[in-house]
Order: C-alpha cells, then structure tokens, then sequence
C-alpha cells in the first residue's frame, strides 16, 4: 500500500456488528465503495489508491468477509447489507456520499439508496447481477465460490489460485490467495442464492439520486435487454460500457474503469 494514500484500516460498530473498513486519501468528498461476494476490502486497495487522487475513500468489508462480524448468527440479506452500508455512513458523519458498488455490492447500492438517500449524492453501480425470481439466473457457478473458499482455508499460493483466476496478475492472484480464506462460505452461499430471489429491479424507479450504470461488455452478467429493462424502469440512469473487460472490471481494463466511473 502507498503511504501516501492509505491512511489507516478501522472498525466502528454499526447496525448491530463490527464493520471493518481501510481508508484512503482522506480529502475531497467521501466515497463509500461496497466490494462484491467474496471481495474482501484489500483486494480493492489498488482502486482506492486511485480514486484516492480526488476522494475520500472508504472500502468496506461487507460483513461476512475481511475482517468485518461474520458467523452463521448474523443474517446475509440484501436489506441487512443495505442497513450496514447505511449505517456506517452514519457513523461516521459522512455526507454527499458517493456510494459505489461493484456485483453484489451495486446490489447493495441499489437496495441502500432506495432505503434512506439523504446522504447520498451519487450511486456509481458496476456490474450488478440482474437475476431475480423469474429471471435469467446469474452466470456464474457457485463451486467456482466455494471450492476456492475451502482451498484458502487450508492454504493457497498465487499458483493455486491461477486454475480461478487465470488472466489475473501474480500479485492480484497472491492477494486473492491470502485473504480470500475470511470469506465465510455460508454467507457467499446465502447471498448467492439470494441473487435469485431477491429483486432490485422493483428499487430501481425509486432512486432519487444521480445514478451510473457501468455495464462489462464481455461478462455476461448485464445484456442489452436488461439494458433497455432498466432504462424503462428509471431513465435518469445513465448506463456506460466497459470495452475488453470481464464483470471484474477494474482487474481487466483498469483505465476503462476509471474512465467510466468518472467519480465527481
């Protein structure tokens, strides 16, 4: 991590658990970034320090991962997650806030903003599954989660973890390997399963603030009908794509990401 742009890692109680979280930057106005299913907050430091240029930054780990309250005790709902995002806004004073979220944490966004926006002033929403009761069903396996998720438990190394994530970098691949073993397995399989019966599309027309869609053009998860679905549902939401890259954005073309979050 860059001295000059991460500040510190902390935890603050909110909602009911401990939220663990790292900061970086520290100037500009606040951007809350909710990781995905099994994204502990570290392996979106490279992004932090990026966005860290213009923002103050704060990367969660969503309870169930990292260093965040985990265990079969605690629920792993969309509101639930919502609350805690919500919540740790609050905590700490945060206003205007930029909440971004990528896969499950765009999930998350969604169901946060349309819950209590007054202290949002932006959603930026990267890729989030579309499934739903009665959809298409997201296009990812979920052995893919859980095998990877035992392995680390017992111990991973950067190569271990190609056979997962085979165009990732040694180093993002090490990254991965170390942390991804604080990824609760029951909580990755509730909240997969809950991207089958939970909906956001009913939250999407209640959104009150600025809100970008930012759409991978080769991960399959939002196609042009879903697309042209959203835009019926609210048209105020501005949807952009992401050349050459798979639904994790940033891993595979970086510069485009930045390009299309364009955080304000």
């Amino acid at each position: 991590m860059s001295a000059e742009k991460f500040l510190y890692g902390a935890n603050v109680y909110a909602n009911g658990i401990r939220q663990h979280y790292l900061r970086y930057g520290g100037k500009g106005k606040p951007l809350v970034l909710a990781p995905g299913i099994t994204s502990p907050a570290i392996t979106w430091g490279f992004v932090g320090e990026r966005l860290a240029a213009n923002h103050d930054v704060y990367i969660l780990d969503i309870r169930g991962r990292g260093l965040s309250s985990t265990g079969p005790d605690l629920d792993y709902d969309l509101d639930s997650y919502a609350d805690d995002v919500l919540e740790f806004i609050k905590s700490l004073g945060l206003k205007d806030v930029t909440l971004m979220g990528h896969s499950m944490g765009a999930r998350i966004a969604i169901r946060a903003a349309r819950k209590n926006s007054a202290d949002l002033g932006q959603l930026i929403l990267v890729d989030p599954p579309v499934s739903g009761p009665g959809r298409r069903a997201y296009p990812a396996n979920l052995d893919w989660y859980t095998e990877s998720i035992r392995l680390s438990r017992k111990g991973m190394t950067a190569e271990d973890m190609q056979r997962f994530c085979p165009t990732w970098t040694e180093e993002q691949r090490q990254l991965r390997a170390e942390w991804l073993h604080t990824c609760d397995e029951l909580a990755t399989r509730i909240s997969f399963e809950k991207f089958h019966t939970e909906d956001i599309h009913q939250d999407l027309p209640h959104l009150k603030v600025p809100t970008r869609l930012v759409v991978a053009t080769r991960g399959g998860v939002i196609q042009k009908e879903d697309e042209a679905e959203i835009s019926g549902l609210n048209s105020a939401i501005e949807i952009v794509h992401v050349e050459n890259a798979g639904h994790m954005i940033p891993w595979d073309n970086e510069e485009g990401f930045y390009s299309a979050v364009a955080v304000k």
